[in-house]
């Protein structure tokens, strides 16, 4: 029986970008803590978002994404709509949309996009994973601030994780997107996609929205034949990854091929092929003699491609 928990000690998904998330959400007791009193705690730490990015303060060589309640309205961040993400060992912690523009922000005060925030390591992996919590809750917020049954306007509740018709008293909740990315193998290589806006020479795994009523199995199969016409068999989950852009869950799976011909759809990819194992080595240690590469390490791509290649 305990060979279903048979595992690393540490799992897959701790190790991509934006997974780091260590606060105590109380999901089960939120109405518990009404938001001014949440903010009127000294302790309380806020995020302040907007436009896609974070504002981050440069002290002592290093980011910090965190403000008080203080420096958030100096700032002129929009408090009336901040969301409660849980309860850190510090306080608790808070995310808000800014009100300022990138350029109109102090000299010691960057507004940096989400992406170069996690591709450079600005900030720790608990900050980042608490930046995914609260840039998907507040674009969530942004789009939904009339009731989808009736039309009227609605107000945040549950420290942001509801929203309620002032009409109709309809309850709306946060939604997370899942998007399955695969790698189809074979024993001797791995398939790997080029999207027309990716940085130069970058392949990754395929991709795509699980639609309603799909397996994430179904959603894997179906995307694969559909972008580069091959066709699966067994798949397996390997990782999971918040992407909050907006609000997405990116669920990672291995795809056992069965076919090897490549009818590549070329109004999603640039480029379709397969790739041996010394040619994916290369391109992860960016040593590829045509220079190609594969994401990030923080991408949950960069972690499928790796696993394949360190057992091929």
């Amino acid at each position: 029986m305990f060979r279903l928990f048979d595992a690393p000690e540490r799992e897959a998904s701790h190790f991509v970008g934006f997974a780091g998330n260590r606060i105590d959400r109380q999901a089960e007791s939120r109405q518990d803590h009404p938001i001014g009193a949440v903010l009127a705690d000294p302790s309380a730490r806020l995020l302040i978002l907007r436009d896609g990015r974070a504002h981050l303060k440069l002290a002592d060589d290093a980011f910090d994404p965190y403000f008080d309640l203080a420096e958030a309205e100096t700032l002129r961040a929009r408090v009336d709509q901040v969301v409660l993400l849980g309860f850190s060992e510090s306080g608790p912690v808070l995310a808000a949309p800014g009100g300022l523009p990138a350029e109109r922000l102090p000299e010691s005060i960057k507004a940096i996009d989400y992406r170069s925030i996690y591709t450079h390591g600005l900030i720790d992996p608990a900050a980042l994973g608490a930046l995914a919590q609260g840039a998907s809750l507040l674009a969530w917020h942004a789009t939904h601030r009339f009731c989808g049954r009736c039309g009227h306007n609605t107000e945040s509740s549950d420290g942001g994780y509801k929203r309620v018709c002032l009409n109709c008293n309809a309850e709306h909740f946060p939604r997370t997107d899942p998007v399955a990315i695969m790698l189809t193998v074979t024993p001797y290589k791995c398939l790997l996609g080029r999207g027309r806006h990716f940085a130069p020479g970058m392949y990754s795994a395929l991709a795509g929205f699980i639609e309603p009523g799909e397996t994430i199995e179904a959603a894997v199969r179906r995307e694969t034949f559909e972008e580069a016409g091959i066709r699966l068999g067994r798949v397996i989950y390997h990782a999971s990854q918040p992407w909050p852009f907006p609000h997405t869950l990116m669920i990672g799976c291995f795809g056992e091929a069965l076919t090897e011909e490549i009818h590549a759809d070329f109004n999603e990819l640039e480029d379709c092929r397969w790739f041996l194992p010394d040619e994916v080595r290369a391109m992860l240690a960016g040593t590829h003699p045509d220079g190609l590469g594969v994401p990030p390490p923080g991408a949950i791509a960069h972690h499928l491609i790796r696993e394949w290649a360190d057992t091929a």
